[in-house]
């Protein structure tokens, strides 16, 4: 396909895009007030258990043989287990009871079932008195934001409200770390490892990075293969082993932690040719974290952010500022959480680096691809004068850079890194460069009464949405 040929759509073709889209808003909505009644249901079902144990006096023992016997009839009638039942009722009284607003809003159909495993999730590490406020402004990014996007915010949210600093948290989580394996079936296993996520998060992308490698490598000797049988000459046997090699880059990924783990040679066992681990074993890790500017100087112990992943502890953060040449140092406003510093001027590969702590990931609606991952683009294209500057250069995974070529849809940055996409169908959307990532007051002013839902993109739920209507992780 020609870099400016665009897919298109007829008169028609376009009404009744509209007509589809229109349905999908109208079932949405229909689903989302569903999932709230069975919540409610399944809560109503959970206080008639507790009611009926009250009156005996064994209440611990009653409380549980009411309530397996309420989920065993639901159960039954919706054949399902009477555990999974159980489970639900219990997670739709704690939805029920300590966060309302947040079932109001799947109610009103103003977020999805994603966004209201997220606020749960997150919360669930917060004792009950700070619940509220943790709501009113989890819910807010919630209203704003694909349940992708907003996670990482609401859980530096729910860290920076507990009552116990995320360090002190860290210090005792780090003692539960280890291995374990899980068989797979098939004479194949699972191999984990529960560490802090900074050094989990490195040692991924370093065996992404060696993968990639080997990737471009294969790439360079299956086009000597093809020169030399252009020209009538033998393809070197060494070009010809690695040109052949079929795996993807999750089994190269794979192949090469078993190597660093069993050999501490990456490549070696692969059997590739002119490499060693001269060449792979000078691959380091590439991470991004955004440091508040008083936590990188000692004065408190907020958590930093591991852009795109999770919080990090402050003192995993501040050792990596000061002893660590790979981890991009960025600099932020404690209060609203700009961009103040970053480790070099801007400079061409400066300013690649400004645009993906601007950012933090994909700029395309509800994508939450990290920023270092993605391809840095210009909004007018170079190739029809778009400058290479600041104000025209948004951060894109692959597939939407693709899309941006190749499709009707449109997109335009404006003021403080703000990015409108206008669809083929004429809607607009914009997405916003990096929010804060907590803001809140102690003592927040009630909000106001949210208005009708619009159309917006950044309401899309994530792949794993699909659970059960009544389904949620507390």
């Amino acid at each position: 396909m020609a870099r400016d040929e665009v897919i298109g759509f007829s008169d028609a073709q376009n009404a009744r895009f509209a007509e589809v889209v229109h349905a999908v808003e109208a079932a949405d909505a229909a689903l989302t007030a569903a999932q709230a009644r069975m919540m409610r249901a399944l809560a109503d079902a959970r206080e008639l258990a507790r009611e009926v144990a009250a009156s005996s006096p064994a209440q611990v023992r009653a409380r549980d043989m009411a309530e397996r016997a309420v989920s065993s009839e639901i159960s039954a009638a919706l054949r399902l287990s009477d555990r999974a039942v159980q489970r639900r009722m219990d997670a739709a009284a704690e939805l029920t009871c300590d966060y309302p607003r947040t079932l109001a809003a799947l109610e009103s159909g103003r977020i999805h079932m994603g966004h209201v495993r997220t606020i749960t999730d997150a919360g669930a590490i917060l004792p009950a008195e700070t619940r509220a406020i943790f709501e009113t402004h989890a819910l807010a990014h919630c209203e704003a934001q694909t349940p992708g996007r907003a996670k990482r915010a609401i859980e530096m949210l729910a860290q920076r409200l507990h009552p116990r600093s995320f360090t002190e948290r860290h210090l005792e989580a780090r003692e539960r770390r280890g291995v374990s394996i899980t068989p797979l079936g098939e004479g194949m296993s699972h191999l984990g490892i529960d560490a802090p996520s900074v050094l989990v998060n490195g040692a991924y992308d370093r065996a992404t990075r060696m993968a990639r490698a080997l990737l471009d490598l294969r790439a360079h000797a299956a086009a000597r293969v093809r020169d030399a049988r252009a020209s009538g000459r033998e393809p070197d046997p060494a070009d010809l082993t690695l040109a052949s090699d079929t795996r993807t880059t999750d089994q190269l990924r794979a192949d090469l932690m078993a190597d660093l783990l069993l050999t501490g040679n990456p490549g070696a066992d692969a059997a590739l040719p002119g490499d060693d681990a001269g060449t792979l074993g000078a691959i380091r890790a590439q991470i991004q974290v955004v440091v508040p500017a008083l936590s990188l100087i000692g004065a408190d112990d907020d958590a930093a952010d591991l852009a795109g992943r999770s919080p990090i502890d402050a003192d995993t953060a501040r050792r990596l500022a000061g002893g660590n040449t790979e981890w991009r140092r960025i600099l932020t406003d404690p209060i609203d959480g700009r961009v103040l510093a970053s480790d070099r001027r801007l400079a061409p590969p400066d300013l690649r680096q400004w645009v993906q702590a601007r950012d933090q990931h994909c700029r395309f609606p509800g994508c939450t691809t990290p920023a270092i991952r993605c391809e840095i683009d210009h909004v007018v294209d170079w190739a029809k004068g778009g400058p290479t500057a600041v104000d025209n250069l948004q951060a894109l995974c692959q597939r939407h850079h693709s899309m941006k070529q190749f499709t009707a849809w449109r997109v335009s940055l404006l003021d403080d890194g703000v990015i409108s996409w206008t669809s083929p169908l004429g809607h607009t959307y914009t997405d916003h460069a990096s929010p804060p990532v907590v803001l809140f007051a102690d003592e927040p002013e009630p909000p106001e009464a949210s208005p009708a839902p619009v159309r917006d993109a950044d309401r899309s739920a994530p792949d794993n949405d699909d659970a059960p209507p009544w389904e949620s992780s507390a």
